[in-house]
């Protein structure tokens, strides 16, 4: 029986297109898992009607078992949702991790579907595969990494080569002739000649790409780390000592650079230090990259703590509580309270004024730590320094800021925040229109400036005097906040809407 190992889902959907241009093919993804699964949900397997397998949902366990039911699903026309591992009726097939694995097996796959979501990868876009027809459940897919490796010598191809082992995208800036020589006869495509550091060709990377500056030339370092600084890379990093980073980070710094952005530049890079081998030194960065990917791509708010400022004292509202008021089945609160719940965060963060019971017992429910403000009546800014002191307490490295009377900020506008943090800027806004207003996102270096604020000043007083900030747009239906009932009344028709 046939069996590849492609990893990521792009791989997978080109062999199911592939071999579905000659038959039938069954697409196998991993719905749902319990304990230490191998694979994560949205996995993929494709299974030809002769057994042939491509991809893998477990490390070996199940997958001669999952062709088989893939095999009778094809005779069949039917789909099938398995369990294995506790809880299966699979009783002979036990999960040594003690775990279980939910599958479905869809034998007739739409084609249309299937070639979107490849082809959305392949442009390097993020995409979500749907099965609505079978399941509520809808796997979200990101492009693989690429790297983007700059330099001369040794190390770059041997850097190349793993990466290229390990499936990823490779792109390789070259300084000498004899390096692009051998990048070309090594099967490496995408290999470019660098001319003069004074006219570094076009970068074009995206969230998904490490750059690696592996030169030992001081010439290059400055023009190539200043333009991937620029860039959405989620990862920098740059070869040398701990002395030659420290010179390299002055020197950016005298070009004005922002000491901020120049934090993202990982050097030495590597897992283990002073590798003097090529091969071990690319074994070592690449691992480096690969923890970077998953740190900052499946858990970019891990070191993020959320504030919702939920002090406010309502005098505008004609009747009641304005966060207690019922908007789509729910308290207003609650419907900021809810989003990024399954993120994983420094701190989630609720500051409440000292008679708002009924709003900390809100919070506290889904999970809020909630910092009771004795000065709330003195203004914004009291409740937003309790809530970066509690944030600076946790170890957080930034701090997105939310009010909770704005129910209709989506989680793509806090994802976008984020970007941006990311990207090395001290702090990011939303901006409905010409109107600067939360959500916003702040570096940790701005906290004791945060804490310093007044009154009613809030967080844009300090944003208009900071150096390296982002603006990211807001549609003013979602900056709607609710002061009276009139407002209530617009977010519910906006709901409908």
């Amino acid at each position: 029986m046939q069996q590849t190992y492609p990893e990521h889902p792009e791989d997978v959907l080109s062999q199911w297109l592939d071999w579905h241009e000659a038959g039938p093919v069954a697409l196998v993804i991993v719905t749902g898992i319990e304990g230490g699964a191998v694979r994560a949900p949205g996995a993929l397997m494709a299974v030809r009607e002769d057994g042939a397998m491509a991809g893998y949902i477990s490390g070996g366990c199940i997958d001669s078992d999952v062709a088989l039911q893939a095999q009778n699903a094809l005779r069949a026309g039917k789909a099938k949702q398995l369990r294995y591992g506790a809880g299966s009726p699979f009783t002979d097939l036990p999960l040594p991790c003690g775990g279980a694995i939910e599958v479905i097996i869809i034998p007739d796959a739409d084609r249309n579907e299937i070639k979107t979501v490849r082809d959305q990868l392949s442009a390097r876009k993020a995409a979500q595969l749907s099965l609505e027809a079978l399941c509520d459940f809808k796997p979200h897919y990101v492009p693989k990494p690429r790297l983007r490796i700059a330099g001369r010598g040794a190390d770059c191809l041997a850097l190349a080569r793993v990466a290229s082992a390990a499936g990823l995208d490779v792109r390789l800036q070259l300084r000498d002739g004899e390096d692009v020589a051998a990048a070309s006869a090594q099967g490496f495509a995408d290999v470019t000649a660098l001319e003069t550091p004074s006219d570094i060709p076009a970068a074009n990377d995206d969230e998904w790409t490490a750059f690696i500056l592996m030169f030992h030339d001081t010439h290059w370092e400055g023009p190539l780390l200043e333009q991937a600084l620029e860039g959405p890379a989620f990862y920098i990093g740059a070869v040398g000592s701990r002395k030659t980073h420290a010179r390299r980070t002055e020197a950016l710094k005298a070009d004005g650079i922002d000491e901020v952005a120049i934090a993202r530049i990982h050097g030495p890079i590597g897992l283990i230090p002073s590798m003097r081998d090529a091969s071990m030194l690319a074994i070592s960065v690449l691992a480096e990259v690969v923890a970077s990917y998953h740190e900052t791509l499946r858990q970019p708010f891990a070191e993020t703590a959320i504030i919702l400022l939920a002090a406010g004292q309502s005098k505008r509202f004609e009747h009641g509580d304005k966060l207690l008021a019922e908007l789509e089945g729910k308290p207003v609160l609650e419907n900021v309270a809810g989003l990024l719940a399954d993120e994983k965060v420094a701190a989630r963060i609720g500051v409440t004024g000292p008679s708002d019971t009924a709003r900390a017992a809100a919070l506290k429910e889904q999970g809020w730590e909630v910092v009771e403000n004795p000065d709330a009546a003195y203004g914004q800014a009291t409740s937003l320094s309790a809530g970066i002191r509690a944030a600076k307490a946790s170890g957080a490295k930034s701090a997105l800021i939310l009010l909770g009377d704005m129910p209709h900020i989506g989680e793509l506008q806090l994802r976008a925040l984020q970007t941006e943090m990311a990207r090395g800027h001290r702090a990011a806004m939303s901006k409905a229109g010409d109107i600067l207003c939360p959500p916003a996102i702040f570096h940790e270096t701005t906290f004791d400036d945060l804490m310093a604020l007044s009154g009613d000043a809030g967080a844009k007083s300090l944003f208009a005097k900071l150096p390296n900030t982002a603006l990211v747009d807001l549609p003013p239906d979602n900056a709607l906040d609710i002061d009276t009932l009139a407002d209530l009344e617009r977010a519910k028709g906006l709901t409908h809407a």
